[in-house]
């Protein structure tokens, strides 16, 4: 039989893979896998803010908690309560500030040539006509500037912080437009108002296809996923959070071996977990598995050692 949880075989009565318990049904014989792995849950959501769902059994389980008590998988704390999270958000602030501080210096000059020609046309009424044009000129970048100016100066800083922490995560990891905003206002996250990240959302400037594509990626090279269960992932609202359009993208524009990857997941599941190859191949295939196709299955079956 194979655990209704994580779709790996059951030895004497516990999962050998995520260590669920089955000790009811050990001296059953089952052929098939469990009627309760028909169905494709969606992941329910936690009824108190202090817990969270597991994602391999959806028990509610303690925000603090190491492992499930329930299915004893291991509980990954989010990219954003690391350390080396924290590192790159300080270095990025710390380049902004520097940014910041040298166009405050160029707006400055600015305002001070331009003072200085408003006097000279003043004290130089009687000039030619020459320098009457020149101050023309000089008197109208002025106002161009002058009308500019307000429409900037009227965005709240916290609306500006919030855009550039938008194009930091869409640049340097590859977010979806849903995964920044709940970034942005996350009580774990930047903690921006909901006014401010949708003025980030839409004024950011972001190519999400690219982003996807990337990300696609990243998982294919990384994990060695299969093409189907990269496009679950990236649309997933509990994964990346892109778009179906975005998504579908990044899985046709993505030159990966599937096969490859097939072959290298059938590795580990051999070497730690030493499964045979028919049990394998039902896990390669499975829906609720990696989900490769049949002929990338039998591609990595053939070739384990």
């Amino acid at each position: 039989m194979k655990c209704d949880a994580c779709g790996a075989p059951v030895e004497n009565g516990k999962c050998t893979y995520c260590g669920k318990s089955f000790e009811s049904q050990a001296t059953e014989r089952v052929q098939t896998e469990p009627k309760v792995a028909e169905t494709k849950e969606t992941p329910k959501k936690p009824t108190n803010k202090k817990l969270m769902v597991c994602k391999t059994c959806g028990a509610e389980i303690a925000k603090n908690a190491k492992k499930c008590p329930q299915c004893g998988a291991k509980i990954k704390k989010p990219f954003y309560k690391k350390w080396w999270f924290w590192l790159i958000v300080v270095l990025i602030i710390g380049m902004g500030a520097s940014g910041g501080n040298s166009e405050d210096g160029k707006g400055s000059a600015s305002s001070n040539d331009t003072t200085a020609v408003t006097e000279g046309k003043d004290t130089n009424s009687s000039a030619e006509s020459s320098n009457d044009s020149s101050s023309s000129v000089a008197n109208g970048n002025q106002e161009t500037t002058e009308n500019v100016a307000p429409a900037e100066d009227n965005v709240p800083t916290e609306y500006k912080s919030a855009l550039r922490k938008a194009e930091t995560y869409s640049k340097t990891m590859n977010m979806s437009k849903a995964g920044i905003y709940d970034q942005l206002t996350s009580e774990y996250g930047e903690q921006f108002p909901e006014e401010a990240a949708q003025y980030a959302i839409d004024n950011m400037e972001a190519d999400f296809k690219e982003n996807a594509l990337k990300k696609a990626k990243t998982y294919s090279e990384t994990m060695h996923m299969s093409k189907a269960a990269i496009y679950d992932q990236l649309i997933s609202e509990y994964g990346e959070q892109f778009t179906e359009e975005e998504a579908q993208y990044a899985v046709d524009n993505l030159a990966a071996d599937y096969k490859a990857n097939a072959l290298a997941k059938a590795k580990t599941y051999q070497e730690t977990m030493s499964m045979s190859k028919s049990a394998i191949y039902d896990q390669l295939v499975s829906e609720y598995g990696e989900q490769f196709t049949a002929e990338e299955a039998q591609y990595a079956v053939d070739n384990l050692g």
